[in-house]
């Protein structure tokens, strides 16, 4: 079957299926390489003694010969239109979160793949971690730059670094274009968050948002504003800093991430979408948890670089109607856990930052070798064979006290409360440990649901972390 004869229909529809013979195929294919690769199966072995990490998790994409794509498309995978060499056409599972396929006319070497790629987040840390005399092809500030880290037995091993773009081309930009990259991570790094009024502070940030946009295009602004806060919340976030730390020692950053979870107060929630929505982010899943639980949230992905945000908010039971995506809410007469976070710690977009970063990981293994660590693991709030997860023991902050004066004063905590945040602080932000099975791409609301309850700022009154 040609490319041309493959029907690219859109894919709609957010009941995310179990893709489980398609991701058996892809991780047999993987086995067939790590076989004919031996620094890759070393590599696959560290990743998961050293940083609780799957192999599969990081592969960008696969190459494989054209008698082998009809297994693919049986399964759910379709052509994708994206930029691609001659001869090369590209597969992957809308519905579903997997490797793509590059798929080539020449004959393959058994069931293994020509080649293999690993995407880390910072291609040249990781060819440096690695010891690894190599070229890297492709300009700093490009979209796509790759680099051939082991070839054996007609086996490469390859990585990629991808700066908003999705393709499989290098493309040479303007001479300058790297020094715009670097001038829209300055942007976005000097970024001002706390204001008196944080009308000014939302204010604020779009117009640093614009400022990005034009410096360096929508994409490319979107991958290096998630960068940014992905740093802001590991610097105050100690499992964040000590897990970053064990995926830097072999040079993978952060790009096994999941999702990024943003809370947002009700006043700035629908700012807080559109905001996301110009850094091209698209709608997904809406939750109306109100009437059970007392939450909303927003689930948006970014179909160029891939990124997830799960944006939550408080939410009264008469709401759950409401497109509360684009509809400002009004001020509650009562604080849920949402609420009550961003009273105390300020909206993730302003002064609090994300909640917590979702990576994918071993479940029990991350969770064994963080314990190691000195770092706990809270009960799983997902635990099926297709979704696990849990938070680490949260990091507490301490809170400012106007902030717990203010809501003091409109009745939404009593006076005990408002002592015992001043005197101990409050959970502010967590790493979560996540495993995906079939590909499973969505959340479960029930789970969340928990969760949510369970990390209310309110439940927990322990000692200030360091």
């Amino acid at each position: 079957m040609t490319p041309a004869s493959i029907p690219v229909p859109p894919s709609t529809g957010f009941d995310w299926p179990l893709a489980y013979e398609a991701e058996h195929l892809l991780r047999d294919f993987i086995e067939a390489f790590l076989c004919r690769n031996s620094f890759a199966r070393r590599i696959s072995e560290r990743m998961l003694d050293e940083t609780g990490t799957d192999f599969y998790e990081w592969v960008d994409h696969l190459t494989l010969p054209a008698n082998q794509a009809d297994k693919f498309l049986a399964l759910g995978f379709e052509v994708e239109r994206a930029d691609a060499l001659p001869g090369i056409f590209v597969l992957h599972h809308p519905r579903a979160m997997m490797p793509r396929l590059l798929i080539r006319a020449t004959t393959g070497f058994g069931d293994a793949p020509s080649s293999v790629a690993l995407r880390p987040e910072s291609l040249a840390e990781f060819v440096g971690c690695h010891g690894i005399l190599t070229e890297i092809y492709g300009s700093f500030g490009s979209g796509y730059r790759h680099a051939v880290i082991s070839s054996e037995n007609n086996a490469a091993l390859i990585a990629v670094e991808r700066l908003g773009y999705r393709g499989f081309v290098l493309k040479n930009r303007e001479s300058k274009f790297a020094d715009r990259v670097i001038k829209a991570r300055e942007i976005w790094r000097m970024r001002k968050r706390g204001f008196a009024d944080d009308a000014d502070g939302i204010k604020h940030a779009f117009a640093v948002q614009k400022q990005a946009i034009e410096c360096a295009g929508v994409d490319v602004a979107c991958e290096l504003f998630f960068a940014e806060e992905r740093a802001y919340w590991e610097f105050r976030n100690r499992a964040a800093r000590v897990q970053k730390r064990r995926q830097d020692g072999l040079g993978l950053g952060w790009a096994n991430h999941d999702h990024h979870t943003f809370r947002c107060s009700r006043a700035f929630f629908a700012d807080a979408v559109e905001f996301f929505v110009r850094l091209g982010f698209k709608k997904r899943e809406r939750y109306y948890a109100g009437a059970e639980a007392g939450w909303g949230a927003q689930i948006m992905e970014d179909p160029v670089t891939g990124i997830v945000v799960f944006a939550d908010v408080d939410l009264m039971p008469d709401e759950v109607e409401v497109d509360f995506s684009t509809q400002r809410l009004p001020e509650a007469q009562k604080l849920g856990t949402v609420g009550l976070w961003c009273a105390l710690h300020g909206d993730s977009l302003l002064q609090a930052g994300m909640h917590h970063l979702e990576a994918r990981f071993d479940f029990g293994r991350l969770r064994d070798q963080l314990s190691n660590e000195g770092i706990g693991t809270m009960k799983p709030f997902s635990n099926f064979p297709f979704l696990k997860q849990a938070f680490t023991e949260g990091q507490r902050w301490p809170v400012h006290g106007t902030r717990v004066e203010l809501i003091l004063r409109k009745g939404l905590i009593s006076q005990e409360q408002a002592d015992t945040f001043i005197r101990t602080g409050a959970i502010g932000s967590h790493l979560e440990n996540l495993q995906r099975k079939g590909g499973f791409k969505g959340f479960n609301q029930k789970s969340v649901s928990a969760i949510i309850s369970a990390t209310d700022p309110r439940n927990a009154l322990a000692p200030v972390n360091s």
